[in-house]
This record gives structure tokens, C-alpha cells and sequence, in this order.
């Protein structure tokens, strides 16, 4: 009983902890520079991205942001971000040194907690081809929005689809995110590999359901956008 009892104290603790933060950033090349560009960036992934830290880079194939690189640290919890400390000199003089000058003068950073509640795949359960979709959330309906993805779980676990999703933090509007990891390649985005998402929607919420979801959708999401993008695990950290 008392081991039952320590257990409990020790939850709360365990779910603080959990490393389920992704600190992403994305980064333009130069046009004239993409090749010097990607050597600097798998440098310096490679010396000073290992371990807790490594990265994970992906090239953007589509959307506003295509030919940019997507690159993701962890995952990661809050605990070791705070406890990291000030990034070395040599670090931060190889990144201003070797891969800055390469790029243009754009990019974002930001932070994205995993979900797990809301996903059909577990976080480190990596695909190489993934479509990311991007859904801004309006004052005062996320968790309208967040009952919408917990409709939309049971579509995709149906369907055998693999999707993680986000909480973007501390990183600007309210947003969800929602990756979904094309296990088997781009033919899941053929038609006829599955049947269209209404006709899915309505077999698992009742007929009709469909028609209440996109009315709610309306209601609760400001915009959304989405992309593919493609894991370079040449760029990656090793």
C-alpha cells in the first residue's frame, strides 16, 4: 500500500518531466549557396547537435515556406531547456561564421509540445515523408478546436493513419499542428487509397457528421495552411 501511495506522489512529477518538446526553428539558403549551405549545416548538426540535442532536418517540397529546411531539437523536456545554460562560444562562432552568411534573412523558431492524447502514433515513431498541417485557433476556442482533433483521432486511427500532433508554444498565435507520417510513401495521398475524409467522417460519427464538423471548424479556426516536407537524414545529426 505504501508503494501504491509513493507512486502516486511521484506521478505529477513523471508528467512535469516528460520529454515532449520540440525546439524547431527554420532556415532560407541562398539561392547561389545552397550546396556550401547544407555542407555548413551538416557540420555543424553533426559537432554540436549529439544527443539530447541532436537534430533532425527536413527539407520543405511545398507551400510558403518551400525550400526552406525545417529542422527539429529533441524531444526535450522543459526542465532540460532551462537547465541547458548559455550555448558555448565555439558553438554559436560556427553557426555565425559558417552557416549564417549562406542564408537569407527570414526563418522562425519556436516550440511544440507532442500531444499524445491527441495522436494515433507515438512521438519518436518517425515517417521520412510527412505533410504538416497548420491551424490557427481563435480567441477563446481551443478547446473547441481540441475537441474537433479528438473527432477527427478516431477517422485517422480508423484509416490506419499515423498522426502526431502539436501544441504550438510560446511561439506566437494559438496553434495546433498535426503531422501526418506517410508510413508507406506519397501513394497515400492517391485516390482511392482510402476512401474521401466526409465519406470516413460520416461512417464513424453518424451521417451527416460531416457537414456539423466543417460548421464547427469554421467557428473555432482562424486559417490553416499545410506542406510537404522530406527528411534529409544527410543533413541530420548522426
Amino acid at each position: 500500500m505504501r508503494k501504491i501511495f509513493l507512486l502516486c506522489l511521484l506521478v505529477p512529477v513523471l508528467g512535469i518531466s516528460q520529454n515532449n518538446v520540440l525546439s524547431t526553428f527554420r532556415v532560407f539558403p541562398k539561392a547561389d549557396k545552397l550546396l556550401e549551405f547544407e555542407k555548413a549545416l551538416t557540420a555543424h548538426a553533426q559537432k554540436y547537435h549529439t544527443g539530447d540535442w541532436k537534430w533532425r532536418v527536413f527539407y520543405i517540397e511545398s507551400g510558403p515556406d518551400a525550400g526552406g529546411y525545417h529542422v527539429t531539437e529533441g524531444p526535450l523536456s522543459w526542465e532540460q531547456l532551462d537547465k541547458r545554460g548559455n550555448i558555448s562560444t565555439e558553438h554559436t562562432a560556427d553557426w555565425a561564421k559558417n552557416v549564417s552568411p549562406l542564408t537569407l534573412d527570414r526563418g522562425t523558431t519556436g516550440y511544440s509540445v507532442f500531444n499524445a492524447e491527441l495522436s494515433t502514433v507515438a512521438l519518436t515513431d518517425y515517417s521520412d515523408k510527412i505533410i504538416i498541417n497548420h491551424m490557427f485557433i481563435k480567441p477563446g476556442m481551443i478547446n473547441k478546436a481540441t475537441d474537433l482533433v479528438k473527432k477527427l483521432k478516431k477517422v485517422w486511427a480508423a484509416g490506419n493513419e499515423s498522426v502526431a500532433v502539436y501544441n504550438v508554444s510560446l511561439s506566437g498565435p494559438p496553434q495546433i499542428v498535426t503531422v501526418t507520417r506517410l508510413k508507406q510513401g506519397l501513394k497515400e495521398l492517391a485516390p482511392g487509397f482510402r476512401k474521401p475524409m466526409p465519406e470516413r467522417y460520416n461512417e464513424i460519427h453518424g451521417e451527416g457528421a460531416w457537414e456539423y464538423y466543417l460548421k464547427d471548424y469554421a467557428e473555432a479556426v482562424e486559417n490553416r495552411w499545410n506542406e510537404m516536407l522530406v527528411f534529409r537524414a544527410d543533413l541530420s545529426s548522426k
